[in-house]
């Protein structure tokens, strides 16, 4: 594993978790317009193994197709979970989600620090 490896796992862990802000902000948002008699289903994001070799659970229902470009792990969707979305929910998610993106981003931070030292190093 190399220091750039560090750095393509951080950036991949960071768009995984944009992208269940980005869920969970569409759920919140659904949550406050939906109504008893037109309930909003909670959309779930879904992810599989960019790498053919690797397995991948296969979470069944009607999805929503997307590609959001990631190395190792591509989104695949959303899947309806047919539970109604809930705004308190959501917002727990959204909140579960920063949290995850900013231990991304300084897990990414100190790789950056790591590939700089090791070209510091070199030079000598």
């Amino acid at each position: 594993m190399s220091e750039f490896d560090l750095l393509s796992t951080a950036a991949d862990g960071m768009s995984v978790q944009r992208t269940l802000l980005d869920v969970a902000a569409r759920n919140v948002a659904a949550a406050q317009a939906s109504t008893p008699q037109h309930p909003y289903p909670r959309l779930v994001a879904r992810f599989a193994s960019a790498d053919p070799a690797d397995a991948f659970l296969d979470v069944p229902g009607e999805t929503e197709d997307a590609d959001d470009g990631g190395a190792r792990t591509a989104f695949a969707g959303t899947v309806r979970s047919g539970e109604t979305a809930d705004a308190l929910t959501e917002m727990i998610a959204v909140l579960d989600a920063q949290r995850a993106y900013e231990a991304n981003a300084s897990v990414f931070d100190v790789g950056k620090k790591l590939a700089e030292r090791t070209l510091d190093v070199g030079r000598l």
